[in-house]
């Protein structure tokens, strides 16, 4: 990075712009985006140079290279955000990040209590992340990931310990000093004993509200701990004021009252509130604390010698040969090499019936060995491992934000400043209008203002519900990437479902084959092509054609969606669907074509083998419909979802299974490019569209969906785009996925109303607006339990989604 005229020259990476077309159209893009100056690529040394005088302005153009489809390479990583009490610490910690040279997105929850951050490793690091926020405040914890959660754990515990301790000494101290307030307010060194009493609830136990109130006000912002510290400050201060000058009132006719009982009991009610919700809070993240827990400390490894030892799973290696027992928790992900048992996946997959795995077959780091024991090699350890990933799929989608979230950001933050003019516009019109003792009733009101109001509660009420939605998600093998998905995927009324892997087990097998004149001749060239092809039926053909043997071809191409051909022997032999064959004038023999079509009219997919003059085979590949996917799509129908199936397979395939299952809707021969075309079509008619898919060819139309869901069987692409995996590529998750959106907007809607009605109505009660009709004034001891009960319950409400079915 280099400065210009106090602008600063920003050098964006870039990945696949590979020629000077692209650069210009890079270029372009980056001239749109305002705040960028004199953007130049560099091709040789793949990156952008930009003139910025604002470094927020770095965020905006890497969205808009990738936007254009281009990569920028980022780290995404999640801190723990130490020292923050409130929803607004969050909203300081991480405008000062998004502040940040090179941060090109930035979201901290205050709920989880985590920063996620994405930024240009050669620009910052996390060290630098770390110093900017510790210059608000606040501290982020950077320690190996391997330990992070349990340093995490031991801090979170620690500081649990502490404010319980707190908050038990507050409400014991404050206890004697509401007791003389309310009763004995005449009894003889009354107002000495509160004091005594009061001092060190306010100035020790309260003490982190007025430190960081003081760090908030040098950055010029303020949050929930400014308006404690204000209002307990101002009861205490008044309250020793009145009790040393008591003549300063008398002279003036009017009764010297002490509020310490208000300023303790204020404290005492807020420590209790914020214990209540770390508790409360624990819960909410539990589903990937128990996820966590499904990782066990120690591995049996079988080492050359054939011996066992065993040893820490951070030192387990790709290539290892591990050995579970009965009863044991697999460690890593691997396939096993010797042995059978029966697997529970259920914690993965939410499939309660435990799975055979046989030799060649893949297990899961997390899952639990019934009977039988077996060794394994290890494939994928530490970050690799499909837990490993889950866990981090649930973590990034519980600190992103649902749209809904924008707004209450907004309102967080200003709403402390608001509290604070409307206690000042309520202390001077007391002040003016409250006669004799206005400006004691002023300052009284002006104090319960700034206890009764809860920016906390309207912080605290969509993270709360995300958290608890994703992780209940996730408990179910439902896996939700981020939080716009699980509040979209409510409003879905159309889903377009792929057949093959989706509907059908993605398991076809070859059910017939019929050779011309029943002579099967090139087999093996057959078997040679179906070989390299990375088809399902391809390899449904290569299980059936086991034994062959390979023969040399060349000149190999795959053609998409089509099929595959190849040469051998001065001759192009071609595998595929029909239209390969009628594309490249290929005859077919009546006796194949009757065959096709016999098995057509059965469901079976029909595939073709060629040279380049005739059809020399016809081979008849099926695909079972899954048990649970005729009740998945009653169930959708029931629900008001349009439901559309979309096949490469031919038109008599799609058709049966389309009877078979009840779909009303669907498309045989739908290339991959126009699968996410219909989806497009959908989306013009007003729908909101959701994508089931499992492979790579349904990525384009994953991308292109409202609510991307994928199959957790299927390939890695697939569920790299998609915004919500099904781990056990069972569609009845489907309809569970969405009642379970239905249910966290409602949890969202219902906290953010009670968060605002709360405020709406504390606030103006607290200024003392039914004083004039009733004589009703708020005591600020009450608006501090109600203050305190406002987060609470927003909390537990948010708990209530746990037990909802």
């Amino acid at each position: 990075m280099a400065t210009n005229n106090n602008r600063e020259i920003v050098y964006i990476p870039l990945e696949d712009v590979d020629s000077e077309h692209c650069a210009l159209i890079v270029e372009k893009g980056l001239g749109q985006v305002k705040g960028v100056e004199n953007p130049k690529v560099e091709i040789n040394n793949r990156r952008a140079a930009i003139s910025v005088a604002n470094i927020e302005t770095v965020g905006l153009a890497v969205k808009v290279v990738k936007d254009m489809g281009y990569g920028v390479p980022t780290v995404k990583n999640t801190f723990p955000v130490l020292g923050m009490t409130c929803a607004s610490c969050a909203g300081s910690a991480e405008s000062i990040v998004k502040f940040e040279a090179g941060v090109v997105d930035a979201s901290v929850n205050f709920a989880t209590g985590n920063l996620t951050v994405e930024y240009i490793p050669n620009i910052t690091d996390a060290t630098k992340l770390q110093k900017a926020v510790q210059a608000v405040g606040y501290d982020l914890l950077i320690v190996d990931e391997m330990l992070q959660q349990e340093s995490l754990e031991a801090i979170h515990t620690e500081k649990f310990k502490k404010l319980k301790s707190k908050t038990i000494w507050s409400v014991l101290l404050s206890l004697p000093v509401v007791t003389i307030g309310m009763f004995f307010m005449d009894m003889p060194y009354g107002n000495e004993i509160m004091w005594l009493f009061s001092t060190p609830v306010v100035l020790w136990f309260g003490k982190d509200f007025f430190i960081n109130a003081w760090k908030q006000t040098k950055n010029r912002s303020a949050n929930m701990d400014t308006l404690v510290a204000l209002s307990t400050g101002i009861a205490y201060l008044f309250s020793v004021f009145n009790m040393l000058f008591m003549d300063f009132w008398h002279q003036r006719g009017l009764h010297a009252h002490v509020y310490f009982e208000a300023a303790a009991v204020i404290i005492a009610f807020i420590l209790l509130g914020k214990l209540l919700e770390e508790k409360a809070k624990g819960n909410t993240s539990s589903a990937i604390k128990k996820l966590m827990g499904l990782q066990p400390k120690t591995v049996m490894v079988i080492q050359a010698d054939g011996t066992e030892r065993q040893v820490p799973i951070e030192e387990v290696n790709v290539g290892d040969i591990l050995l579970v027992k009965p009863g044991e928790k697999i460690a890593v992900d691997g396939m096993v090499t010797s042995g059978s048992s029966y697997v529970d996946e259920s914690m993965l997959s939410g499939e309660p019936i435990p799975v055979l795995k046989k030799e060649d077959e893949k297990v899961f780091a997390g899952t639990i060995n019934q009977k039988g024991s077996f060794k394994f090699k290890a494939i994928k350890v530490g970050k690799e491992t499909m837990l490993a990933q889950i866990i981090k799929m649930v973590q990034d989608a519980q600190g992103s934000k649902a749209p809904v979230q924008k707004l209450v950001d907004k309102i967080a933050g200003i709403f402390v400043p608001v509290v604070i003019g409307i206690a000042l516009v309520t202390f001077v019109l007391w002040i003016i209008l409250g006669g004799d003792n206005g400006v004691v009733q002023g300052l009284l009101a002006a104090v319960t203002v700034l206890v009764i109001a809860c920016p906390c509660a309207l912080g605290l009420a969509t993270p709360t519900a995300i958290m608890v939605g994703v992780g209940k998600g996730a408990e179910n093998g439902i896996l939700i990437k981020d939080a716009e998905s699980l509040e979209l995927a409510k409003k879905v009324n159309a889903i377009v479902l792929d057949k093959t892997g989706t509907i059908t087990e993605g398991r076809p097998q070859v059910t017939g084959v019929k050779w011309l004149n029943d002579e099967d001749v090139r087999k093996d060239v057959l078997m040679s092509i179906e070989k390299q092809s990375e088809h399902p039926l391809a390899e449904a053909v290569v299980k059936h054609l086991k034994g062959v043997a390979i023969t040399s071809i060349s000149m190999f191409d795959s053609i998409t969606g089509k099929g595959a051909k190849a040469d051998y022997d001065a001759k192009t032999y071609y595998v595929g669907n029909k239209k390969l064959l009628l594309e490249n004038n290929i005859t077919i023999a009546d006796q194949l074509q009757e065959q096709a079509n016999q098995w057509g009219k059965q469901s079976r997919t029909v595939i073709w083998f060629a040279d380049n003059t005739q059809a020399l085979a016809v081979i008849a590949i099926s695909d079972k419909i899954k048990e649970t996917s005729v009740q998945a799509i009653k169930e959708m129908q029931t629900m008001g979802i349009e439901l559309y199936m979309l096949t490469g397979d031919n038109e008599a395939t799609a058709k049966a299974i389309a009877e078979q299952t009840g779909i009303l809707h669907y498309k045989a021969e739908v290339l991959p490019q126009h699968k996410a075309d219909f989806v497009k079509e959908l989306q013009q008619q007003g729908k909101v569209v959701a994508m089931v898919g499992d492979g790579i060819n349904d990525s384009t139309a994953l991308a292109t969906a409202d609510v991307s869901i994928a199959m957790g069987k299927g390939s890695d692409i697939a569920m790299d785009v998609a915004k919500m995996t099904i781990i056990s590529s069972d569609l009845t998750k489907i309809p569970q996925a969405i009642r379970l959106s239905k249910q966290t907007v409602a949890t969202i809607k219902q906290n953010l109303f009670w968060a605002f009605i709360y405020n709406l109505i504390g606030i103006p009660l607290a200024a003392g607006i039914l004083y004039p009709i009733n004589g009703f004034l708020l005591n600020p001891m009450i608006a501090g339990a109600a203050m305190a009960l406002s987060s609470v319950s927003v909390v537990s409400n948010s708990l209530r989604l746990k037990w909802k079915k």
